[in-house]
């Protein structure tokens, strides 16, 4: 009596074994992007603080508006960076087309590059890709297309007007009544790691 051979292992022939590791690549991406808008929403301060007209004041001199600078910057870091975002979209308005490149590079960005660490590595067919790939192949897309939408121009212009907008009002708004914490000041570059470690005890468990 002929039987019939027994199917072939998970993995050969697109099986099964394809599908559940697209559905975890998927999964990982969700859980990703779900993860860094999380932490740009932990970090956003009140708009309201920020645009506060009354913390707005010329400085003295050329060292007062580089405190002012360091300080707003560290503490107003997430909300600055989407004002120059919500700026180079708004140079991006009159070309749609344009603007939904810019998205989707935008997100490749932060999902293949910024929101992972050193111990979160691309797998490809098994293989994991070198960082430097994924920087070399995110630049290459960048460039192709701020190229083939023909809208360099109107990017760079953008991003020039939102960095000097962000930097003239970090320089006159007062920082008299913001408060860093710890770790919002070391990264700033604020607070030295040797001030934050002073003073605290570690405990070792027996």
């Amino acid at each position: 009596m002929n039987q019939k051979p027994p199917p072939p292992p998970y993995g050969y022939g697109g099986g099964p074994s394809s599908s559940s590791s697209s559905n975890t690549t998927i999964g990982t991406l969700s859980a990703r992007a779900k993860q860094t808008t999380q932490s740009v929403i932990a970090t956003l301060r009140p708009w309201r603080m920020l645009l506060d007209l009354s913390a707005l004041s010329l400085p003295h001199s050329y060292d007062e508006a580089m405190s002012h600078l360091r300080h707003n910057l560290s503490y107003f870091r997430a909300n600055y960076a989407l004002a120059v975002l919500g700026i180079v979209f708004l140079g991006l308005v009159y070309h749609p087309i344009s603007m939904v490149a810019f998205i989707v590079v935008f997100i490749g960005w932060i999902l293949l590059y910024f929101s992972r660490d050193g111990n979160d590595p691309i797998v490809v067919s098994g293989r994991e890709v070198d960082d430097r790939i994924v920087l070399g192949f995110l630049s290459v897309v960048t460039v192709l297309a701020l190229v083939y939408t023909d809208v360099g121009e109107n990017v760079l212009v953008s991003l020039i007007v939102g960095l000097l907008i962000v930097g003239a009002h970090a320089a006159v708004r007062s920082a008299d009544d913001m408060f860093l914490d710890e770790e919002s000041a070391r990264q700033g570059g604020l607070v030295s790691a040797g001030s934050v470690n002073r003073g605290t005890s570690s405990y070792t468990q027996i």
